[in-house]
């Protein structure tokens, strides 16, 4: 087997009149992220982390926000896309491990349709996808609710017989 790695991070401003978009899930919340698409920091650190693994640079790089082809895209176009180009690499993703870094509102309710919802773009069973939810304990931006943040590392495999 050939297994390869990759990390991603995303952070998001929180603003009023924007939705809260987290892993494709619009959670009940005062404050969305501002972001040039629909701001979704759980899918965009996910898709750093894919083509992070593959060594194809990162999401400014395929969807850039200059591009208004993306201006408030929902941002399981590109986990789809990101998904796509692993299976084209001759990979599939073996384990995602993600968490979210927010204040409010508490995760623990949503996270099941997160997971779910993320294994359908990714076209993956939901035992191989992991969200868990902390806070930044009130200290610093994240604390103030000025904004989430989101980690993720991702495994991809290949048998080695389909070089």
């Amino acid at each position: 087997m050939i297994v390869r790695s990759g990390l991603g991070y995303d952070v998001h401003r929180l603003v009023e009149g924007r939705a809260l978009v987290v892993g494709g899930v619009i959670l009940p919340h005062k404050k969305g992220s501002l972001g040039h698409s629909d701001g979704d920091a759980l899918i965009h650190a996910i898709v750093d982390a894919l083509l992070g693994a593959l060594a194809l640079g990162d999401i400014g790089t395929h969807f850039p926000d200059s591009d208004p082809r993306w201006k408030d895209a929902p941002s399981r176009i590109f986990l789809e896309e990101a998904s796509q180009q692993v299976r084209k690499e001759g990979y599939e993703i073996g384990n995602v491990d993600t968490t979210v870094i927010l204040e409010r509102p508490r995760l623990r309710p949503h996270i099941a349709a997160i997971r779910q919802n993320l294994a359908s773009i990714m076209g993956i069973r939901t035992e191989q996808i992991s969200v868990k939810a902390t806070t930044h304990e009130k200290m610093g931006f994240l604390g103030e609710e000025k904004g989430w943040a989101c980690q993720a590392i991702v495994t991809l495999v290949k048998n080695e017989n389909e070089r």
